[in-house]
């Protein structure tokens, strides 16, 4: 009988340690680390994605090193929504493919997470020196409808258009104008990740003004150099 106890006060400390072992892993920051968004296979993505390009760089930039806070509020006027969740926090590390041909550069491959219906989107945009969209690729999403998101001929819609055109789109309310409110949803079973992608253009969008292309979409900014 003695054993007996003695066996189950054991198991019932040993439950007691994985609990314990199992809320610090959760609450750790650890486990709210920030989360990046980088290609699978940059050798074959970049090719694909930029057609006649012969090398890359990578950088890499965070809304937290470049202007913490006040920059964040600044980047949210411009979107028209609050950053919010693990994949918009400030200290997201956003990672910057610079694309050349030859020796020179001819454009930048961006990705960003963004939470779709049933888990993460990586939305990545192809963009030219001035900002305009050359190739739209979703690198990730989850859902039975992706099929249709994920059709290059639906990535075609977005080639040419710019921050400009995407300042059209009401990310809130998802009432659009101009070249996008052309864009029409091929999975209409999948109306959140569609609306989830076209946030995510317009975040990736104000994001490369902020960081690569001295903020030539933003008028109430005074241009710098682009890098």
């Amino acid at each position: 009988m003695r054993n007996s106890r003695e066996l189950l006060k054991s198991c019932c400390g040993l439950r007691f340690l994985v609990a314990a072992f199992l809320l610090l892993l959760f609450f750790s920051p650890a486990a709210f680390a920030a989360v990046g968004c980088d290609l699978n296979d940059p050798d074959r993505d970049v090719a694909r994605l930029f057609p006649g390009s012969t090398g890359y760089k990578t950088f890499y930039m965070s809304i937290e090193k470049l202007g913490g806070e006040k920059l964040l509020e600044k980047i949210e006027k411009r979107l028209g929504d609050k950053f919010k969740g693990l994949y918009e926090t400030p200290d997201v590390p956003y990672t910057i493919y610079e694309i050349f041909s030859g020796k020179e550069k001819v454009g930048y491959i961006h990705g960003v997470n963004h939470k779709g219906q049933f888990g993460g989107i990586q939305v990545f945009l192809a963009l030219d020196l001035n900002g305009s969209i050359k190739s739209f690729y979703i690198q990730k999403l989850t859902s039975r409808y992706a099929k249709g998101l994920r059709d290059p001929a639906f990535g075609q819609k977005f080639a040419g258009l710019n921050l400009n055109d995407f300042y059209l789109y009401d990310v809130v309310t998802h009432k659009a104008s101009g070249k996008v409110a052309e864009i029409k949803n091929p999975e209409p079973e999948a109306e959140t990740d569609f609306r989830a992608a076209l946030r995510a253009v317009k975040k990736n969008l104000i994001l490369m003004d902020e960081f690569v292309l001295g903020n030539r979409f933003d008028k109430d900014t005074p241009k710098e150099s682009a890098r």
